[in-house]
């Protein structure tokens, strides 16, 4: 007999009745029924219920256990009576008669409870992670994540992709995020980055002629945290194509998404055609560009019913700002005035003057609008506003008015609110599309000056033509993202293959070519010699798997993730460096006070 088990804890079954066995796990909990002793031994995959009798030589054993002590069970299986067959185990039909029991490995009081799913501070819960992971939903969340990445890379593999693996120590890179610098101690005063995504070599591989690559890449940004971001560390599913337009991609990559999350969304709903929404329709229409489309409400622009109308506060705003709008977020279902009042007061909480709003009653008979607005626009404006939006009784509708740059994400997070707090969200299905036609440029207001908006190396709309005669606020790229319930999943663009025009591209945004080249030598110097023109994406791993998982923090699909403060309190980093590992890299200590 093997030193350790014969069985696992979720393989023995009625067959097994009369088996002689060895088990061994974690003691999941101990009960006391009337002098016998019942321990739910759990391992990875599965738990079996071991009984010691007062006959039993295991007896006195038994009863010195206490949860999570590693032992090891001999014993006979044996068929469990029908009353107490446990139908939700997989073992339940028989249960383990022990006839000796051997402690592997005793265990201190606990600093957090394994058994069930407690809420505990998750500062002593990333401490003690190895404990953490042995609960039952955490342990099953980490499972279910590699068989995610698993189907990823199958499913990449069968559509002709090939994995390649690239540098992780490299240059600094203007990814929109914060490098990880690493000193080198060879060359004095120099350091390394750790890659804020592969992008660059990627783009090397399709230049070198490999034609459609993929990695389930580690990425590294110096970032804040995040429910949906992890600091420090995250894995995306990056891949390149050459030889392709974003139509092709999008062709390529909607069914790969789609098959993951019908593979493991548990028989919710999952889109079939991915909408292709473009971002300025996504901003106007949902007030993001990451839009939740299980939510059903669509705002739309009602300006045209408040110029020169009698509610004073938005007739005023249009008439002094062109470029001033009125939208209007209807709420189905959300007819009465103490929802109104209590969408108001949490507006304000957002730090907003209000919330103005219409709500739609019957009075003897005639439907009518409710409310401060409707008094002062009338009843004409107010019924054109409610037929506009296919409203009627029990239904309001609720404005945000000023320029659609400063208020659109308001406006978002308010839509968002009355869908949930109407119920109106569909939240067991998953909704998929692409956002297109993002901008190339925006505008900073802190430092007056132009930006790239997302990926600095995509092709914007027009090539080097829109560049030079075009207003850069206004070209589009050919860039898009994926969208899931709310949660950007994917990112991805064309490429900008050609040396004139990538050249252009940053001095608008105030580089020299001399810059270009010094930055990003190797891609520059490689789109002289035949680039092709390709184009790609990146999928977020975490993202992907939190959503399959129904988790609302990226800690609980990680193994070891770092706390709010990017620390990992497991392992104890970031920690000092020695005096001798500063004086080998040449480095002095210039700390804050």
């Amino acid at each position: 007999m093997h030193r350790y088990r014969t069985h696992t804890c979720g393989a023995l079954r009625e067959t097994n009745a009369g088996e002689t066995v060895r088990l061994s796990g974690w003691v999941h909990r101990v009960r006391d029924h009337g002098g016998l002793l019942f321990v739910d031994l759990r391992d990875h995959y599965g738990m079996t219920q071991v009984v010691a009798d007062p006959d039993s030589p295991a007896f006195r054993s038994a009863e010195l256990l206490r949860s999570e002590w590693c032992i090891k069970v001999d014993g006979v299986v044996k068929k469990r009576t029908p009353e107490t067959i446990n139908a939700n185990l997989a073992t339940g039909a028989i249960e383990l008669f022990a006839e000796g029991i051997e402690v592997l490995g005793a265990a201190r009081e606990l600093p957090l409870p394994v058994f069930g799913e407690p809420d505990y501070p998750e500062d002593v819960r990333l401490k003690y992670r190895f404990l953490d992971l042995r609960r039952e939903s955490l342990h099953a969340n980490i499972v279910k994540r590699t068989k995610i990445i698993r189907s990823m890379r199958e499913r990449m593999e069968d559509i002709g992709f090939t994995e390649y693996t690239t540098p992780i120590l490299t240059a600094s890179s203007p990814e929109g995020a914060r490098d990880f610098l690493v000193p080198s101690r060879i060359h004095p005063g120099k350091f390394y980055a750790l890659p804020q995504a592969p992008q660059q070599f990627k783009q090397l591989l399709m230049v070198a002629g490999f034609d459609r690559y993929f990695q389930i890449a580690p990425c590294f940004r110096d970032e804040d945290p995040r429910a949906d971001r992890l600091p420090g560390e995250f894995y995306q599913l990056d891949l390149e194509m050459s030889f392709v337009t974003q139509e092709d991609v999008w062709d390529t990559m909607e069914p790969v998404l789609r098959g993951i999350f019908e593979e493991f969304a548990n028989g919710k709903p999952v889109t079939q055609k991915f909408r292709r929404i473009p971002y300025d329709t996504a901003i106007r229409t949902y007030g993001s560009d990451k839009p939740d489309l299980r939510n059903p409400i669509e705002m739309q622009a009602v300006t045209t019913h408040f110029a020169g109308s009698g509610f004073k506060v938005f007739a005023r705003m249009i008439e002094a700002d062109p470029k001033a709008e009125v939208w209007a977020i209807p709420a189905k279902g959300g007819g009465s005035r103490a929802f109104c009042d209590r969408m108001n007061s949490w507006a304000q909480q957002q730090g907003q003057p209000g919330l103005g709003y219409i709500f739609w009653r019957s009075e003897n008979d005639v439907l009518e609008g409710a409310g401060p607005v409707a008094k002062n626009i009338g009843e004409e404006r107010t019924d054109a506003i409610r037929t506009q939006l296919g409203l009627g009784e029990g239904d309001a509708v609720f404005f945000v008015a000023g320029d659609p740059k400063k208020f659109y994400k308001f406006a978002g997070e308010a839509r968002t609110r009355v869908g949930t707090d109407l119920n109106l969200v569909d939240t067991e299905r998953f909704e998929l599309c692409w956002i297109v036609d993002f901008p190339f440029y925006e505008w900073d207001e802190e430092t007056k000056t132009l930006d790239f908006a997302h990926n600095p190396f995509s092709m914007p709309q027009g090539g080097i033509e829109a560049l030079e005669h075009q207003d850069p606020l206004t070209i589009k790229a050919f860039q898009y993202d994926a969208v899931c319930n709310g949660f950007e999943i994917a990112s991805g663009s064309i490429r900008n293959q050609l040396p004139e025009t990538m050249v252009k591209a940053f001095e608008l945004v105030g580089r020299s070519k001399e810059e270009v080249e010094e930055k990003f030598g190797g891609l520059y110097r490689a789109f002289q010699y035949g680039a092709p023109p390709h184009g790609g994406m990146a999928a977020g791993v975490d993202r992907v798997v939190m959503l399959l998982c129904g988790a609302e923090n990226l800690r609980e699909i990680t193994l070891f993730p770092m706390n709010q403060q990017a620390q990992d309190l497991l392992m104890g980093a970031p920690s000092d460096a020695t005096v001798k590992q500063l004086r080998e890299l040449h480095i002095r200590l210039n700390l804050p006070n």
